[in-house]
């Protein structure tokens, strides 16, 4: 008797999800054809890509290498979003590969520099600042890179280079909202 019960009852448990799992399939929540979903897919490999060969391409050493170049600018996203243990996680991981930790100090020390320009709802505009600040840490915003090469072309040739005239403090960059 007791075989019998313990039966029935996994026909009704198992019953119960059979006709949960019946019906016809939930149509593609994205709205978009899977032609388009498809293209985009591989427009944006392609360009993922391009990134890490760009990387490679300007980056002398290790740091241009694919493996320290995607966690070392996941490890400056980590960063910037405040997701400090997942960060550090991955900087063990990038420190394994044996790419140079100073790299992520300075990229991250530009993207700091760019804070103002990152809207925090648009993940790509910061996806695409971490690649330019990873390919170049030492860019600057448009303000201060014009400031620059005018104190630059003062200190040119053999002249002795002019007392450095005290820049105006810049404003800080506001931090993104939460």
């Amino acid at each position: 008797m007791r075989h019998v019960a313990v039966a029935g009852l996994a026909l009704l448990i198992g019953s119960g999800s059979v006709f949960a799992q019946s019906g016809t399939p939930a149509p593609d929540q994205s709205g978009k054809p899977p032609a388009a979903n498809a293209a985009d897919a591989t427009k944006d490999n392609q360009r993922k890509t391009d990134e890490f060969v760009e990387a490679a391409q300007v980056i002398n050493g290790p740091a241009g290498n694919p493996e320290c170049v995607w966690l070392g600018r996941r490890v400056v996203s980590l960063m910037w979003r405040d997701d400090l243990d997942t960060a550090f996680r991955h900087l063990d991981l990038y420190d394994r590969f044996g790419c140079p930790g100073g790299h992520v100090q300075a990229a991250f020390r530009c993207l700091t520099r760019f804070g103002g320009q990152i809207d925090p709802k648009v993940a790509e505009t910061l996806s695409s600042r971490v690649h330019a600040c990873w390919v170049n840490p030492g860019a600057q915003p448009q303000a201060a890179a014009a400031a620059t090469p005018a104190a630059a072309s003062a200190t040119a040739g053999n002249a002795a280079p002019a007392p450095a005239a005290t820049p105006a403090p810049a404003a800080s960059p506001t931090p993104p909202a939460k």
